[in-house]
């Protein structure tokens, strides 16, 4: 331990702030408690110090602060991965790091911590090219990228940590280092699919893909008239071409005000579709789902890349959540007609339920090997409870018996694992994320690079202690 930190930690907060052309902001400054705030409201991080970095050297300097001190290292962005909030330590907040760089010949982007997937997607479209972004463009790019990535486009190429090229961080050591697949390939292996757990990521560059349009949009039902959507859209994604990647989610609304007349009081299903290929076949391939009964909207249409986050229309606003996932070779129709049971109107507990079609490029191991796992998988099914709804027992309960109905189980995905529980993380085996030998492997990598655990507010691994 520094001598200085160990003897007098207001002379360690006062060097820190010397060293930091950001913000630094200890319990009680003003902007602590809003910089500690984030998407997810159900918790925050609750750190002794806050660094508002403006640049990747007032990042090398928390680390460094915190490496002297002994305290553990949080990062957040936009709080939309908040998975183990940091009780103590040091939150470094990298929204301030908000670069964005195309190289338009190379068709690759240069995207600092703190960029916000919209600002890639304007971005690229200047040069007719697109990032391979989730549904919400308000997502942060690195959080996203460092645990795999499930995109609009997944199936067609992959995860978006697939097609990470390099990546800056700052290590344990406080060393800022600039890392690719020949620079120092096992790390470069581990960060993309397991990357929060060796460093805190101030940019990452990316490859960019030749996507201007796609025929895409939402069609929504009403459950009560189509009671066997669910099942009925297992049996259409079995014969889909990779270009196509869609999903679909049970959602009840209740009944109030503050919600559109159409929505109120029901409980309805959204099928939401990204085909990269030509309108007519698009049509072609969605008539089916058109086919099952009256549509109380129908979006799905050729649109401009630079608007797909209207497929899905997150809501931008923060709230609380929580939420699980399992991974899955196979989905039958029985097992879907209990799921959507298990979520339908008067339920104790109420759930969105949300299935991805999987497979097709998500089944293939990239170019460069990374850390995502369980590739096998041809569906996720997630389960999402707002909080306040129910006592967390009750939603915990809920949400393993949805998932439970479920066979062949490979494990989970990262990305979209959310929150924890009012009292405590679900406890997750390592390889509920991660491979047995991956696991094994990425233990190795963060025993020789943060033996301190440093790096622990996140699906952890821990040093020195394989699964």
């Amino acid at each position: 331990m520094n001598d200085v930190s160990a003897t007098d930690p207001d002379a360690a907060l006062a060097r820190l702030r010397a060293r930091v052309r950001g913000k630094v902001l200890a319990l009680g400054d003003d902007g602590f408690d809003a910089g500690c705030a984030g998407f997810q409201t159900a918790y925050r991080h609750r750190p002794a110090v806050l660094v508002r970095a403006a640049g990747a050297e007032d990042v090398v300097a928390a680390v460094a602060h915190a490496a002297a001190c002994e305290l553990p290292v949080a990062v957040q962005a936009t709080g939309h991965g908040l998975s183990v909030p940091a009780d103590g330590g040091v939150l470094i907040d990298t929204a301030g790091l908000a670069g964005v760089t195309v190289d338009a010949q190379a068709r690759t982007a240069r995207i600092e911590a703190g960029v916000r997937f919209a600002a890639v997607v304007d971005a690229g479209a200047r040069y007719g090219l697109a990032p391979l972004n989730g549904s919400a463009p308000d997502v942060g790019v690195v959080g996203y990228l460092l645990g795999g990535g499930l995109g609009l486009l997944a199936r067609q190429f992959g995860y978006a940590a697939d097609h990470v090229r390099a990546v800056e961080l700052v290590t344990a050591d406080g060393a800022a280092r600039r890392v690719t697949a020949d620079s120092d390939p096992e790390l470069f292996w581990a960060l993309r699919g397991a990357g929060a757990n060796f460093g805190v990521v101030t940019a990452v560059e990316v490859d960019l893909v030749p996507v201007t349009r796609i025929y895409g949009g939402e069609l929504v039902f009403d459950l009560a008239g189509t009671p066997g959507l669910l099942a009925e859209y297992l049996r259409w994604t079995e014969t889909l071409p990779e270009e196509l990647t869609s999903s679909v989610s049970l959602i009840g609304y209740p009944d109030l005000p503050v919600l559109p007349e159409r929505l109120r009081g029901r409980h309805l299903g959204h099928v939401r579709i990204a085909y990269t290929g030509d309108s007519r076949t698009g049509e072609e391939l969605v008539a089916p789902l058109r086919a099952l009964g009256p549509r109380l909207t129908d979006t799905v249409a050729e649109m401009p890349y630079t608007e797909c986050g209207a497929i899905y229309n997150d809501p931008p606003q923060p709230h609380a959540y929580v939420g699980d996932n399992v991974l899955l070779r196979e989905f039958g129709a029985g097992q879907a007609d209990a799921v959507a049971k298990l979520a339908a109107p008067g339920t104790a507990v109420p759930c969105v339920v949300d299935v991805r079609h999987l497979g097709g490029a998500l089944g293939r191991a990239p170019e460069v090997p990374n850390a995502v796992g369980h590739r096998d998988a041809h569906y996720l099914l997630r389960v999402l409870t707002p909080v306040g709804l129910a006592e967390p027992n009750e939603v915990r309960a809920a949400h393993r018996a949805l998932l439970d109905t479920a066979d062949s189980v490979v494990g989970r995905c990262q990305n979209l694992v959310y929150g924890r529980y009012a009292d405590g993380a679900p406890e997750r085996p390592a390889d509920d994320f991660w491979e047995p030998a991956d696991h094994r492997r990425l233990t190795d990598l963060k025993t020789r690079l943060d033996p301190a655990n440093l790096f622990r507010s996140n699906r952890n691994i821990a040093p020195g202690k394989h699964n």
